[in-house]
C-alpha cells in the first residue's frame, strides 16, 4: 500500500532547503551591501535585488533590518572563527626549518583570516558600527582577535618548551606576532586593496625575522664570552 505520508515528506524537505537557500543568499547579499554602504546606508530593498528575493521575504525570515544585520556578523564570524583555527592548526611543530614554516604560517594567517573578505568586513564594521553596537563586536573581539593572542601564544610555549624559543611572556610575544605580520599590510588594507602573494610573502618574512632575533634561544656553540682583562700588578 503507497504511503500517503511519502509526498508530503518530500514537499517538506524540498521547502527546508527553499528556505535554507534563501536565507544563505540573504545572508551573503546582505553582508555585501553592508560593507559597502554601512549599516544606515544599506536598504532591505538594495539586499533583496541582490539576494534575488522580495522584500517580504527578507522580513518574512528577519522581521527588520538590525536583526538581519545581527545575523549577518554573526555569521561571518562563525565563518571567520573556523578559518581562524582552521590555520592555527597548521602551526610548525618542529624547529627543523622553523624560519620558513613560520613564514609559511604568517602567509596563511594574513591570507585566510586577516586580509580576506571576512576580515576585512569585520574590521570595517568595527569601524564604522562599534560604538553603535559595541555588544556585538565584544563577543567578536572576545572569540576572535581575543582567542588568537591566547592560542597563539599556547603554540609559541611548545617551541619555548623544545628549546627553539626563549619566551618570558607568551600572550606578548603572540601579540607581536601578529603585530609584526600585520605591520606592511595594514596600509593596504586601510585603503580597500587586497595584498599580492609577493606582498605577503615579503611581510611574512620581515616579520617572522624580526620575530626570531628577539626570541631566538641563542644556540651554545654561538654564545661568546668577553675575554677578562688581565691583572696588572
Amino acid at each position: 500500500m503507497k504511503n500517503r505520508d511519502e509526498p508530503a515528506l518530500k514537499a517538506t524537505g524540498h521547502t527546508q532547503r527553499g528556505q535554507c537557500s534563501k536565507r544563505i543568499s540573504i545572508l551573503d547579499a546582505a553582508a555585501h551591501v553592508f560593507c559597502r554602504e554601512g549599516f544606515s546606508g544599506a536598504s532591505i530593498d538594495e539586499i533583496a535585488v541582490e539576494a534575488c528575493v522580495s522584500r517580504q521575504t527578507i522580513y518574512n525570515h528577519y522581521r527588520e533590518k538590525e536583526t538581519l544585520f545581527t545575523a549577518v556578523v554573526e555569521d561571518v564570524m562563525d565563518r571567520a572563527n573556523a578559518m581562524l583555527y582552521s590555520i592555527l592548526a597548521t602551526f610548525p611543530d618542529n624547529s627543523d626549518n622553523l624560519e620558513d614554516d613560520l613564514t609559511a604560517f604568517a602567509v596563511r594567517l594574513s591570507k585566510n583570516c586577516l586580509c580576506n573578505q571576512d576580515g576585512r568586513f569585520l574590521r570595517r564594521l568595527v569601524q564604522s558600527e562599534g560604538e553603535r553596537y559595541p555588544h556585538l563586536f565584544e563577543g567578536w573581539r572576545q572569540h576572535g582577535p581575543g582567542k588568537i593572542s591566547s592560542a597563539l601564544g599556547a603554540l609559541f610555549s611548545r617551541l619555548c618548551h623544545k628549546g627553539v624559543l626563549q619566551i618570558d611572556d607568551f600572550d606578548l610575544a603572540a601579540r607581536q606576532f601578529l603585530a609584526l605580520v600585520n605591520a606592511d599590510l595594514q596600509m593596504i588594507s586601510l585603503f580597500g586593496g587586497t595584498p599580492t602573494d609577493e606582498e605577503l610573502e615579503s611581510a611574512a618574512r620581515n616579520a617572522v625575522n624580526t620575530f626570531l632575533r628577539a626570541y631566538s634561544k641563542p644556540a651554545v656553540g654561538n654564545i661568546t664570552h668577553t675575554p677578562s682583562l688581565a691583572v696588572v700588578s
